[in-house]
């Protein structure tokens, strides 16, 4: 009989363990197949205003409809997006915690900054591409060039005397300035400034005689002829500037420097919730009121599959990790 025992015991070990798995897995299926049923947090590393802003909060009430659950922004801008982006690497991988980061934090900032909070390609899990914002290079009509070809003469003339603005140290605009920079085998004197908004304006006064800039800050005053636009930096040129020709287009093939951001879950996300939230943004991107609105404001909206913005990541990290590493930029 004590054999008898014993042996069903040890047959039943089996069924055992892989009852106390379907235990352990069930609350976490249930959660995933409940999901959402309570408010998510999207925590945005810009303040209220930019971009990045104004294209989550356009997108938040058809996210709410579809979710049926209220998107939160929560704005945490600040070293560069690393900020942020720390807030969401440490929050539960349960869906309801989401963040919003560009270039910077998803991208360069890891050959910036000598330390960082997160490792962006390990410590998050790609949602999609939300927007793609095309910056232009742009001169005030003083400074005597009128193309990309007679800028780059003028500055291998003048090596490091041609002052060009961006939007600060370590922006996408500034990288993006490097990148001309090198590619054109130029030296060019850089000047930060807080802001697209600012430098443009700068521009415009004369104080400064080259800037890159995205294109809502300088897109009037190029129609109105106040500023040059030398090029635009996309792959693709511009429909609201169909005649100014792309860098590549215009002597430097192969240029391509696009601001982005895109929405990120913490590492560890279950694969239903990441495909759950990617059909609804990437449904409210593909709105055509939505689409005419971005549009109208400069930004291309650019909506992918988690693998294939996890791909973009990759490439923009080892993109950018030449252009800082050649110029030597550091962020203390």
């Amino acid at each position: 009989m004590l054999v008898t025992l014993r042996a069903a015991w040890r047959a039943s070990l089996p069924m055992l363990g892989c009852a106390a798995v379907l235990a352990l897995c069930a609350p976490a299926a249930q959660a995933q197949a409940d999901f959402p049923n309570k408010p998510i947090r999207i925590v945005v590393t810009f303040p209220p205003g930019g971009s990045a802003d104004a294209v989550v909060r356009l997108l938040a009430p058809r996210l709410n409809e579809k979710l049926g659950q209220q998107v939160v922004v929560d704005n945490r801008p600040g070293a560069g997006g690393n900020i942020g982006l720390s807030v969401v690497a440490k929050a539960p991988p349960d869906g309801y915690t989401l963040g919003v980061g560009a270039a910077g934090a998803l991208a360069a900032n890891a050959s910036l900054y000598p330390q960082m909070p997160f490792d962006a390609q390990k410590d998050f899990k790609p949602v999609t591409l939300l927007a793609a914002i095309p910056f232009v290079i742009v001169g005030n009509p003083s400074i005597g060039a009128r193309t990309q070809a007679e800028l780059i003469a003028m500055a291998k003339a003048q090596p490091s005397r041609l002052a060009i603005a961006h939007g600060g140290n370590g922006t996408a605009m500034h990288l993006t300035s490097q990148l001309f920079a090198q590619m054109a085998d130029i030296k060019l004197s850089e000047v930060p400034y807080k802001g697209s908004g600012p430098a443009a304006l700068d521009v415009l006064a004369g104080q400064v005689p080259l800037a890159v800039v995205d294109l809502p800050s300088a897109l009037q005053h190029i129609r109105a002829g106040k500023l040059i636009a030398f090029a635009v930096t996309s792959p693709q040129r511009l429909a609201q500037l169909p005649d100014v020709p792309t860098v590549a287009e215009a002597g430097l093939p192969g240029y391509d420097s696009t601001g982005w951001f895109g929405v990120v879950a913490p590492a560890g996300t279950p694969q239903a919730i990441i495909t759950r939230l990617h059909a609804e943004f990437t449904a409210a991107l593909n709105d055509e009121t939505v689409r005419a609105t971005l549009r109208a404001q400069g930004v291309e909206p650019s909506p992918t599959t988690p693998e294939a913005f996890e791909a973009y990541i990759r490439s923009e990290t080892a993109k950018w990790a030449k252009v800082i590493r050649t110029a030597n930029i550091k962020i203390e």
